[in-house]
């Protein structure tokens, strides 16, 4: 196994043991406007908690970490900040219906492809 590889594998599933993180339980709770209706903080608008896409229900409500887990300009900066930063408490955590989550993802996906492509197009002092 590569060092990336191993990387990629921990990150993973340090990610999906978060899901049971009780800030994030706290977070959607707090967010909860009636039975399956949840606000968004992106748009502000009351969603439910699923939509049909394609003919399948999908996850319409996602946690997400209003300052991102890996900085997009930095990236991975270790261990530590990438622990810390993916436990958080409930004050670095918003809802977002799944299009704000996925235009905020876009968008944190571009600064750090462009950042990448930045510092590799450096001149080396």
């Amino acid at each position: 196994m590569t060092e990336a590889q191993f990387v990629s594998f921990v990150k993973g599933h340090l990610r999906r043991a978060s899901r049971f993180w009780k800030p994030i339980s706290d977070t959607i709770k707090n967010a909860r406007v009636r039975k399956g209706i949840y606000l968004c903080n992106g748009c502000k608008q009351e969603i439910t908690a699923s939509i049909v896409v394609d003919g399948k229900r999908v996850k319409n409500v996602f946690c997400d970490h209003i300052h991102p887990v890996v900085d997009p300009t930095t990236g991975f900066s270790g261990w530590d900040d990438f622990v810390n930063n993916l436990y958080c408490e409930c004050e670095n955590l918003q809802v977002l219906c799944k299009s704000c989550h996925d235009l905020k993802s876009k968008e944190e996906r571009t600064i750090a492809r462009q950042s990448k492509k930045d510092n590799n197009n450096e001149e080396p002092i």
